[in-house]
């Protein structure tokens, strides 16, 4: 019931939009796809009839196309899969719709495999099929549709959907100036891609959302005055980038969030004629600049100069008394019109058959997609240099993997059992080694052999991290087998030779036999690669030096010198508040504490939530909570921000690592954490039985800062015997 009349109020949604015949021709079509399509269900459980429906509506809303475009979506839903019913349906249709809906049938037929995901193959397919532009637009508003219910797919349907989106709609998008859409797709793109870089942007969006509109009431108030004493009509807009532009324009400058100041854009939309639009917009801008200092360099002039795909608009840069940066766009209701949906806004007249640019525009469209420009990067400066390949199994299924990748990446892809057995492959149906580089649309078929093992040379013939870390895991395996044969050897001697064999005796003999470490010497031990009477001897060597040793240790131990004890409570008390933090400034009168739920440290991009004792809780931007408490508590956020580093203060922060082998390999853990001048406060590890023997390490450590944090955790995972370090919450590491 619930499902009907969801279906029901879009359907009522869309039939507004429209009256007299168009109504009719829009509610025909309808019912024809609703019929055919009965009983099917979408990714999501809800009827098939939904995507039809909600594409429909981005036609009509958002690319403003006319009722005979949004009956060629719902006939080509109907008959994509059924020739008889199209046949007769052009009895019934228009000519234009039914060219329409034949490409729109001939375009959903072309599988990845067909075009290797590439641009132009992809091009040239569209190209051929389709005799009417809107067809492009209609598939472009097809894939806004998907994209926003991406997470109902697949694993393997999202990764297609967004190598497509990326390498094929945001640029068609861009070129065809449709840059709502554009923006949209993009976010989108980076929310799938990218989720707690996605995240970490949005909640500083929201954060910083009071501030913003504080700021645009401030600078607005002068301008709408003069505005008014000029007698002229206008729009006020406020445009906050989009996630993924920040984000961009976070990488391209190496800034962080605060760095980017244009984040928001103030536009003045005016009602004049096309006569005077150019005279008006120059107008405001000179009232603008007579209020506001200007940026000399920032002045865009696409008024004068219109871009290629038809947007035109007067942008500039100013700073207020405070020197605050604000850009501010200027522009009439048409070219607001045209920014906003393309010259596919024409379609929008009723009536109007001819109308000025519009067919020379359909006419580029054509062109751009027979032409070679549809892919241009560069000048849309919007995605990056793509780093990943995207490759086919046999059956069709689509891997990614990082640009570069080999033969025996690609089998670890599908399966580690199939990358350790891994011997060739098919590419293209031509037999290629293991390190053969793979390319954006290869077909790869594994070869595979039961005598084939891996090797340490294997590690340089792989990029991905999954290879890599089967391969270390398969190698360290092997070689735990050998260090557990070369300690049962050496315990079985020491027993015989009455000695205790430590872990502190296994060190010193390492370092003696010039070994790296007592894995290494333990292997050697195996291997026969050492001598065991030389070992005797210098452990009853070391024995007897012990010894002789044993009433010095005592007096200096009973001097006042305490023997320190791994494990044992320590106090621990953090520097003031004035040392590191600034809240407001209220500092001196406000008690806070670091919340548990994301452990925040110095460096950490933090805010402050105000608690219902009248503390303050710090958090990280990108805390799990952080978006939640945002939203819902604004007025209880407070600025955070870090003063200059004290050498006194240490954080806490808990990490979870986890590795091959027992829980004896954590002796390496512990001493590669003190070894980077950090303090361990808690430590516990357990062993867990998988595919292969695991150890996994909780731990809390005091540290002075992120980049303290960061040198720690890139020193464990160069650990060979370490697979994972995360860094969790106090809470975590306890439970």
């Amino acid at each position: 019931m619930a499902d009907e009349q969801h279906i029901e109020s879009l359907k009522q949604e869309l039939l507004a939009k429209f009256e007299g015949e168009e109504r009719e021709l829009v509610e025909k079509a309808y019912k024809i796809a609703e019929e055919q399509l009965k009983g099917l269900i979408r990714e999501n459980k809800q009827p098939f009839i939904e995507h039809p429906l909600q594409v429909a509506l981005i036609i009509a809303e958002q690319l403003s196309l006319r009722a005979d475009a949004v009956a060629a979506v719902f006939l080509h839903e109907a008959s994509r899969e059924n020739g008889e019913l199209f046949n007769t349906l052009q009895k019934s249709y228009s000519k234009e719709i039914m060219l329409m809906v034949e490409g729109l049938n001939n375009i959903s037929k072309i599988t990845p495999r067909q075009t290797r995901l590439q641009a132009e193959n992809y091009r040239k397919l569209i190209v051929s099929y389709s005799k009417d532009p809107r067809v492009t637009l209609i598939k472009i508003a097809d894939r806004v549709e998907i994209m926003r219910n991406l997470s109902y797919f697949s694993k393997n349907k999202i990764t297609q959907k967004l190598t497509e989106t990326q390498l094929l709609y945001i640029p068609i998008a861009h070129k065809l100036g449709l840059y709502n859409i554009k923006s949209e797709l993009e976010n989108l793109f980076f929310k799938y891609t990218n989720p707690e870089s996605y995240r970490l942007v949005t909640n500083k969006l929201l954060a910083t959302k009071i501030q913003r509109d504080k700021l645009v009431s401030e600078f607005v108030k002068p301008l709408e005055i003069k505005l008014k004493e000029e007698g002229f009509k206008y729009v006020l807009k406020v445009r906050t980038k989009t996630a993924w532009s920040i984000w961009q324009k976070m990488q391209k400058q190496e800034v962080d969030f605060e760095g980017v100041y244009d984040v928001f854009a103030i536009r003045f939309i005016l009602d004049v004629s096309p006569e005077e639009e150019k005279s008006a917009c120059w107008k405001v801008y000179s009232l603008v600049t007579q209020e506001y200092k200007p940026v000399v360099n920032r002045l865009r002039d696409w008024i004068t100069n219109p871009k290629p795909n038809g947007y035109e608009s007067l942008h500039t840069t100013v700073q207020n008394k405070n020197g605050a940066s604000i850009e501010v766009q200027i522009r009439s209701l048409r070219m607001d019109r045209i920014a906003e949906s393309g010259h596919a806004s024409h379609w929008s007249y009723k009536g109007i058959e001819r109308v000025q640019g519009l067919d020379d525009w359909l006419a580029k469209v054509k062109q751009m997609l027979i032409n070679n420009q549809i892919t241009d990067v560069s000048e849309q400066n919007s995605l990056t240099e793509l780093e990943e390949i995207f490759v086919f199994t046999p059956n069709g299924d689509l891997r990614k993997l990082p640009k570069g990748a080999t033969v025996l990446d690609f089998a670890f892809s599908i399966h580690t059992n199939i990358g350790m057995t891994c011997s060739g492959a098919k590419v293209n149906g031509k037999i290629k080694p293991i390190r053969e580089k793979l390319h954006t649309g290869d077909t790869v078929e594994i070869m595979t052999s039961k005598n084939q093992k891996p090797s340490q040379d294997w590690l340089s013939l792989v990029i991905s991290s999954k290879a890599k870390s089967r391969i270390k895991s398969k190698l360290a395996e092997e070689e735990g087998k050998m260090i557990h044969l070369g300690r049962e050897i050496l315990e079985r001697r020491a027993k015989n030779w009455k000695l205790e064999l430590s872990d502190s005796l296994l060190n010193n003999l390492s370092k003696h036999f010039k070994k790296k470490n007592s894995a290494e010497f333990l292997i050697a031990i195996n291997d026969e690669s050492i001598d065991l009477q030389e070992v005797k001897e210098f452990i009853e060597k070391r024995h007897a030096q012990k010894e002789d040793n044993i009433s010095a240790t005592r007096e200096e131990s009973t001097s006042g010198a305490k023997e320190e004890k791994y494990g044992e409570k320590e106090s621990y008390k953090r520097s003031g508040a004035t040392d590191y933090l600034t809240i407001g400034e209220k500092i001196n009168s406000i008690e806070y504490k670091m919340s548990k739920c994301c452990n925040p440290i110095y460096g950490d991009d933090v805010f402050g939530f105000v608690t219902s004792t009248g503390g303050i809780s710090i958090h990280r931007i990108n805390c799990p909570n952080a978006k939640r408490l945002i939203t819902l508590y604004p007025y209880r956020i407070q600025r955070v921000k870090w003063k200059e580093q004290s050498t006194s203060s240490q954080f806490q922060t808990a990490l979870k690592i986890i590795g091959i082998g027992d829980s004896g390999e954590a002796n390496s853990i512990m001493q590669c954490v003190a070894n980077n001048g950090a303090s361990i406060r808690t430590f516990r590890v357990e062993e867990r039985k998988r595919s292969k023997l695991e150890f996994v390490v909780q731990m809390e450590i005091s540290v002075g800062n992120t980049a303290h944090l960061d040198k720690v955790i890139s020193s464990l995972k160069k650990l060979k015997e370490v697979t994972t370090v995360l860094r969790t919450s106090k809470k975590e590491s306890k439970s």
